[in-house]
């Protein structure tokens, strides 16, 4: 029986010679690289099983890759080291300046995709004969409407973006992501009871919304600070990063117990530490093995994930009749996805300027990924969890390898970053 310690170990030596192999010869930005060659050995394998089923190297391999239960694993483990990370790179005085608009998207964004996304996935359904009840269709639009802040911030890495789009993109990844974790959360659970007496209370849905999402702010902000006056009162940097961490854990876990939203409690407490706590707790020593080390795990947990992605595949038996659902799923997410940006931009106009090409962009970027399908994942053997999960995976490749891919040209087309601003 496979240990806890022999599954780390494998999954770290094949993310070790997938990124080795896709930087030597194939020369993808590594996340996608990752997730292409992982792809692709499952694929592999799959073909190796139907055309030998008397090799017993596949079903190894399928127990292995099962015992890894991905939807728990990234949800309730590596999910909260990978937000922290990315929100110690958060420019809080630029995130102010872009309150409205990170604010409306990561919130009314969400909420007009997850209702569009719904609505057009359950006339997808009813098309194809392959009908949805409509709040599941609402649980799907919930689960794929978020923009993956992994996704999305390993990407701004290689597009030049401005500052103000920049943030706009950052800022929404990580605060929606929390916002789509909790309202999947709450829409699952109103589906599973509508199964039974069909209703689904909306009032109580957007009253546990805002006690989820606001409680976890309100979470995040204090143990942030205390966090930050425990830094402040030394000068060692080992302390300091062991602070870091229980800063990281201790939130997310106390969040599970007095349910309010955990990503949303670590994305506010590491904009705190990443900008008060740099600013007036760390010295310049500090500062450089924190930051390093937060971006060392955020390389080593992404590179991890996306190979995840791709290998799920060999444990996932996807229906081949609910492929024209999936494929259908793939341009409603991206009009849901269009409309959710226009939309609260109209609403804030008055109040932010943007850069030329922003909607293009944003549209294009809104790449999802890892924790679409862990939410996926999560949900119970119903009938309508196969045309969830495989439409859910035929979104999360197509953003992930084809707009993933394409987003520095769409840049170039749409921004014309050779004169990138530096202030606006």
């Amino acid at each position: 029986m496979l240990s806890i310690f022999d599954i780390i170990a494998g999954l770290l030596t094949l993310t070790a010679l997938f990124a080795w192999a896709n930087h030597r010869f194939l020369g993808l930005p590594n996340n996608v690289g990752l997730l292409v060659m992982g792809l692709a050995a499952s694929i592999a394998l799959v073909v190796l099983e139907v055309s030998i089923p008397e090799v017993a190297l596949f079903g190894d391999i399928e127990s292995f890759i099962e015992k890894i239960n991905f939807s728990e694993t990234l949800l309730d483990g590596m999910l909260a080291f990978l937000l922290f990370a990315g929100a110690l790179q958060i420019d809080l005085y630029l995130l102010r300046d872009r309150a409205w608009t990170v604010g409306a998207m990561a919130t009314l964004g969400v909420v007009i995709s997850t209702i569009l996304v719904g609505i057009m996935f359950w006339g997808a359904g009813q098309l194809f004969s392959l009908p949805i009840a409509f709040a599941w269709a609402l649980v799907f639009g919930a689960l794929i409407s978020p923009t993956d802040p992994i996704a999305v911030l390993a990407i701004l890495k290689q597009a030049r973006v401005a500052k103000t789009l920049e943030m706009d993109m950052a800022g929404e990844s990580l605060f929606n992501d929390g916002v789509g974790v909790v309202l999947f959360t709450i829409l699952l659970a109103a589906a599973m009871s509508s199964s039974g007496d069909g209703g689904i209370d909306f009032v109580e849905i957007a009253r546990l919304f805002f006690v989820e999402a606001l409680g976890g702010a309100a979470l995040g902000l204090v143990t942030g600070y205390v966090a930050y006056l425990a830094m402040r009162g030394i000068d060692d940097y080992p302390i300091e990063v062991l602070i870091s961490l229980g800063l990281v854990t201790g939130t997310y876990a106390l969040a599970d117990t007095v349910h309010v939203s955990g990503p949303i409690a670590v994305v506010v407490a590491g904009v705190l530490i990443g900008n008060r706590g740099k600013k007036f707790a760390m010295s310049e020593e500090t500062q450089r093995y924190l930051f390093g080390f937060w971006s060392l795990i955020d390389e080593i947990l992404n590179s991890v994930l996306f190979l995840l992605i791709g290998l799920e595949v060999i444990v996932l038996r996807f229906d081949v009749s609910l492929l024209p659902l999936a494929m259908a799923a793939i341009p409603i997410v991206f009009v849901a996805r269009l409309l959710s940006v226009a939309l609260p931009m109209a609403f804030v106009m008055a109040k932010q300027q943007f850069v030329r090409g922003t909607v293009p962009i944003l549209t294009w970027g809104g790449v999802r990924g890892g924790i679409s399908v862990a939410l996926a994942l999560s949900i119970p053997l119903v009938a309508e969890r196969p045309q969830i999960l495989t439409a859910t995976y035929a979104v999360v490749l197509f953003t992930l390898i084809v707009q993933g891919l394409t987003l520095p040209a769409v840049v170039r087309r749409f921004a014309n970053p050779a004169r990138r601003p530096t202030t606006d």
